[in-house]
């Protein structure tokens, strides 16, 4: 029997928001504003997702955005104020099925962008899918991105794997890119780069920003914090056009603040098209992330395998 649960709620300062659940975890999506996930946990247990609620609005020209926490949906590449269309209306929610919430925002004024997450929670374990789909309403082609952003609670550190090691006297090629903003210092102590790993930790003390970009083929990333780990997957597609010189994995920290993002290919869209790109989500409990590179391939490869079924 089905332990699969959705029903309407509140959560703090966010207000109205659907739940879903299968009694092992649960996720919120809000209702008053949004599209947004706010809140990804083992039920009962604490967010894994950051809360960083409706205070600290970024000004633009199309009015104030609140980064408010927890995950959303863009459309890259990145532009202000295009990127930063506020999300501060009431959006649809409406169930699909038994294990499924359809999230949509109104057609958003200046971009002609519609923008929709489905939520697809299993009915056993943690596997939390989730679309998120961008349609053109306007009357004349537009290029974009599908650009998922998680933002994580604070004082972890987000995980991304190396390509697999190969010698110089076997493969000549390059593995993948690793793209830089003008901002990016590698040599902030944030940044642990080695042979299998590049961890990226949320450090409070640390205000100012630091981005990367990866052509992420290994598929996955992950956020170890408080004894828990995150794990998103997401496709790369093999002669994709991705934005940002390549990105479908990107990340950027700055204090307090994490977000562990994925993207979908560029795509032009002609009037009433749509893109899609996918994610989905895992957690597992009992997780420490300190140890060398052996010790932490030896600790993430089964919860990665698992995550990727």
């Amino acid at each position: 029997m089905s332990n699969l649960h959705l029903e309407k709620t509140s959560y703090g300062e966010f207000g109205a928001c659907w739940r879903i659940t299968n009694g092992t975890v649960e996720a919120l999506v809000t209702a008053d504003r949004g599209p947004r996930v706010i809140c990804y946990r083992f039920a009962g247990g604490k967010n894994v997702l950051g809360e960083i609620g409706l205070s600290g609005p970024v000004s633009t020209e199309l009015g104030d955005w609140y980064p408010m926490g927890g995950h959303r949906l863009w459309h890259a590449p990145e532009a202000k104020p295009r990127s930063y269309y506020p999300d501060n209306e009431p959006v649809t929610i409406e169930t699909v099925g038994s294990n499924a919430l359809q999230t949509s925002q109104a057609v958003e004024k200046a971009t002609g962008v519609e923008k929709q997450m489905l939520l697809e929670m299993s009915s056993s374990g943690t596997r939390l899918k989730i679309t998120h789909t961008l349609t053109n309403r306007n009357l004349w082609p537009v290029e974009l991105a599908p650009w998922a952003l998680t933002i994580m609670a604070s004082g972890g550190t987000a995980i991304f794997p190396q390509e697999p090691f190969r010698p110089h006297t076997e493969y000549l090629l390059p593995a993948r890119p690793m793209v830089l903003w003008h901002y990016t210092d590698l040599s902030d102590s944030r940044w642990t780069f080695s042979k299998k790993f590049l961890r990226l930790f949320c450090d409070a003390k640390i205000d100012h920003p630091q981005k990367v970009g990866l052509a992420n083929k290994q598929g996955w990333a992950g956020y170890a914090v408080d004894g828990q780990l995150f794990v998103k997957t997401f496709p790369h597609i093999e002669g994709a056009t991705y934005p940002d010189h390549g990105c479908n994995c990107e990340t950027f920290t700055s204090g307090t603040f994490m977000e562990v993002e994925s993207v979908g290919p560029l795509a032009t869209l002609a009037p009433g098209g749509s893109a899609s790109h996918v994610e989905v989500w895992s957690l597992f409990d009992g997780v420490s992330v300190t140890g060398d590179d052996d010790d932490l391939e030896k600790m993430l490869a089964p919860l990665v395998v698992e995550a990727k079924k």
